[in-house]
């Protein structure tokens, strides 16, 4: 996990013009929606969700034009009709219930299946094999992958789903109220200075002028929010990144004595997370003077809008309530942007993040195509064969001292070089991750080739399991799990072997290369890639590893990586990582003019 201290990842993108991007942002998300398996339960959900909604705004209509004989009847005081209309009253309450019952059921599956998929397509896209790896080495993009996994993700499925729905159903209320507002204006007459006179659609038209001026000025004073609650994400993955890592390493920490230091570096994260906070708070405070100023104004505007018609005695007292209520409903569709701007802020901030994740694990192989290429082929000879090889790193090349490197099954070959050289960049060369070079390998098509990296990853789940890893559990046999762990010296971990723990947390790094070892034990690989493998032979262990891979392995070629000479024996030739020299004329010196 690396450190998230660049803020919102879409500021790395350089060029970035805003609705472009939030339009290429849509465009990915749709993309990942469109290829996930759920998206016939979602386009069902979906549907069904608009069914109701029209149920409901159809409800609305009836409810609404039920406001004047009721209120009608209040004015002439006639309570045979008074009651008539209570008992309309709950008919149509009884129906609208059931459909807000069913509506908040449907929002609920949407909630969840929209996270599950939308979680779904970004775990495999950012496991997609050697995406991952590609991706961290990007830059501040790919930091806090479980932030943007996880919070992230989860957040832009729920602020999508409350803000979807309810932008559709203000768009359904607004298109079925538009006509009944207007029809009810055609009745308004106006006397102004002895002239009687209509204005077509009245009430539609100051509807709009009031909810439109409220939406632009909350727009203008809450479009700060989008940056503003960026930058809060970022600073929270900073923190959360900081006490994952105190906790990772409190041993480290406590045996240094360190807890002081640490503190003070987890307070200036929180203090960064505070700072971020209290510039929201202030946002929200100024944007609340609005939104809260116009939902006060909105309870007396729709009389004020048709008191000249109601006092000039053109329009009854539940004529004037049925208006009111139109209104209002017409206001509520056409102010959803205005009680909505907090969120929508919310929402772009969150799909920044999230789709400008997944944007650059699409592109991670795309700027691996961009520069010159390693040619990693197959091939059915039994041997790596190293061709030309060059590879690329920050610093410059690097080659290795021969030009041309074949290594059959049973050799032992070397490698070594100065802290730095690249020796770890060969590994993930052989293993595809980094492509970046000139030249080209050939591995052979039987695979069976198996990674020692120098810090051995064990999942969580048993221990037969984690030694079995990546096969199933399942994959061997009692017996040829407890000789393996018998033969790499940890015979005591057999009774172990169906507990479940968090098994990096029980071992030190001697012990994991040990375990790694007995894994290999378990694969048989035919190929081996060992990456630091100066730590696996030093120590009490070094030895009995020495002695697995002569014996036990002796049928498997050994490709290992080393900062010293061999001192034990193991190897029948050393090679050394060198770097590339430019010629005269600004181009490289070609350790062959073999290529693949």
């Amino acid at each position: 996990m690396t450190k998230d201290s660049a803020g919102i990842a879409a500021r790395a993108a350089p060029g970035d013009t805003g609705e472009r991007r939030l339009r290429q942002y849509l465009a990915t998300m749709a993309d990942a929606l469109g290829a996930s398996p759920l998206r016939r339960p979602l386009v069902l959900i979906a549907a069904g969700i608009f069914a109701v909604i029209l149920a409901t705004a159809y409800g609305q209509i009836v409810l609404n034009g039920w406001n004047k004989p009721f209120y009608d009847a209040l004015q002439r005081r006639d309570l045979p009709a008074f009651l008539a209309q209570l008992l309309v009253f709950l008919e149509i309450a009884g129906a609208l219930l059931a459909l807000n019952i069913a509506q908040l059921w449907l929002n609920q599956m949407l909630h969840l299946k929209l996270r599950e998929a939308l979680t779904r397509d970004m775990i495999d896209t950012w496991l997609a094999p050697g995406r991952a790896f590609r991706v961290a080495r990007q830059g501040q993009i790919g930091v806090n992958p479980d932030q943007r996994l996880h919070e992230d993700a989860h957040h832009l499925s729920d602020l999508s789903v409350d803000l979807g729905v309810g932008l559709l159903q203000a768009s359904v209320l607004l298109a079925s109220f538009v006509g009944v507002l207007w029809a009810l204006s055609s009745g308004f007459v106006f006397h102004l200075w002895g002239e009687a006179f209509q204005i077509p659609g009245y009430m539609v038209w100051a509807a709009i002028l009031y909810s439109g001026t409220a939406s632009w000025l909350s727009w203008m004073v809450g479009r700060p929010l989008i940056a503003l609650n960026g930058e809060r994400y970022a600073r929270e993955a900073d923190l959360r990144y900081s006490l994952v890592r105190v906790n990772e390493q409190i041993d480290a920490i406590s045996v240094s004595a360190g807890e002081a230091d640490e503190a003070r570096r987890l307070q200036r994260d929180l203090a960064a997370v505070i700072a971020a906070a209290r510039r929201i708070v202030s946002a929200m405070v100024r944007l609340a003077w609005v939104t809260s100023g116009y939902g006060w104004l909105t309870i007396v505007a729709p009389i004020v809008i048709a008191a000249p018609v109601y006092f000039g005695g053109d329009m009854t007292f539940g004529g004037l309530m049925m208006a009111v209520g139109a209104f209002n409903q017409f206001h509520a569709s056409l102010r959803w942007f205005v009680d909505n701007i907090g969120a929508i802020a919310d929402w772009r901030a969150t799909l920044r993040r999230v789709a400008a994740f997944r944007l650059a694990l699409l592109d991670a192989e795309k700027a691996d195509d961009a520069a010159s290429r390693v040619a990693l082929t197959r091939s059915p000879e039994p041997a790596i064969v190293l061709d030309g090889l060059e590879m690329e790193t920050p610093t410059g090349a690097v080659r290795l001292s021969e030009p041309l490197v074949t290594i059959r099954p049973g050799e032992r070959v070397l490698v070594t070089g100065a802290m730095g050289a690249g020796k770890t960049l060969l590994t993930h060369t052989l293993a595809g991750l980094w492509c970046r070079g000139h030249g080209g390998i050939r591995l052979p098509e039987d695979g069976g080739m198996a990674f020692l990296v120098r810090d051995p990853y064990l999942p969580s789940g048993t221990l037969r399991a984690a030694l079995s890893y990546p096969r199933d559990a399942d994959a061997y046999p009692d017996d040829a799990i407890g000789d393996a762990l018998r033969r790499a010296g940890l015979e005591r971990l057999i009774p172990s072997l169906d507990r479940s723990a968090r098994w990096e947390h029980e071992f030190g790094n001697d012990e994991r290369r040990m375990l790694s070892l007995a894994q290999l034990l378990l694969h048989r690989p035919r190929w081996i890639v060992i990456d630091d493998v100066d730590d696996l032979l030093a120590g009490k262990d070094g030895e009995r590893a020495a002695s697995l891979l002569r014996s036990d392995l002796a049928q498997a070629a050994v490709l290992a990586m080393g900062a010293g000479e061999d001192r034990t024996g193991l190897f029948t030739r050393t090679l050394r990582l060198l770097p590339v020299q430019a010629d005269g004329g600004g181009g490289r010196t070609a350790p062959s003019t073999s290529r693949l």
